[in-house]
């Protein structure tokens, strides 16, 4: 990405899973066409210090996430850090080559692991730069994510509402969701009592 970080602005969206042959056929309408599923496998990373319920802006959260575009034990690293809300965050991230090393230097360097999630993608990109994923999240769900690299100086949240109007206007009636994947992904195990803590 260079030496400027990405700004990443996203809208999210919970979905059926009736709903995704009906938001599957509304992108082709518009002529978008999803790629093929990917399997992804994410690793969540935060802070010590840092616990569930606690603000995330300004805090840097990293993930690993090994998926079929990756090597044999390679991953993407990436850091995230919130500057309006949770779905627009600075962001820099880079291949791996080692996943287990690089999760053990990342406790060395502070953090602690805090949820895995494990989805399938598929995703298409639309004009303006906007990248559009249809995601089904273990344990969370179906959701639709639209994703645009920004400057770093845009308005995140007014970028946010002509993301959600540009979904509208696709025909999409869903409730858009305010929560990262690896919230959900937490509340949903913490409600199943399945989940170990943090």
């Amino acid at each position: 990405m260079g030496s400027a970080h990405a700004h990443e602005v996203e809208v999210k969206f919970k979905l059926d899973h009736g709903d995704l042959h009906d938001v599957a056929t509304c992108l082709k309408q518009a002529g978008l066409e999803l790629g093929p599923v990917t399997h992804q496998d994410d690793q969540a990373f935060a802070p010590i210090g840092w616990d569930y319920g606690q603000d995330r802006v300004g805090v840097p959260f990293a993930r690993l996430r090994t998926d079929e575009t990756h090597g044999d034990g390679a991953c993407l690293f990436t850091i995230k850090r919130p500057v309006d809300n949770t779905m627009a965050c600075l962001e820099a991230e880079t291949v791996v080559n080692d996943r287990d090393a690089m999760a053990r230097s990342l406790e060395l360097m502070g953090w602690r692991p805090t949820v895995r999630i494990v989805k399938t993608r598929r995703s298409a990109e639309a004009a303006g730069g906007l990248t559009v994923c249809l995601d089904v999240v273990d344990h969370a769900g179906v959701f639709l994510e639209v994703e645009k690299l920004a400057e770093p100086d845009t308005e995140g949240i007014q970028l946010q509402t002509r993301l959600e109007q540009w979904v509208r206007d696709l025909g999409i009636n869903a409730s858009r969701c305010e929560d990262t994947y690896d919230t959900l992904v937490r509340n949903a195990l913490a409600g199943a009592n399945a989940y170990p803590g943090t």
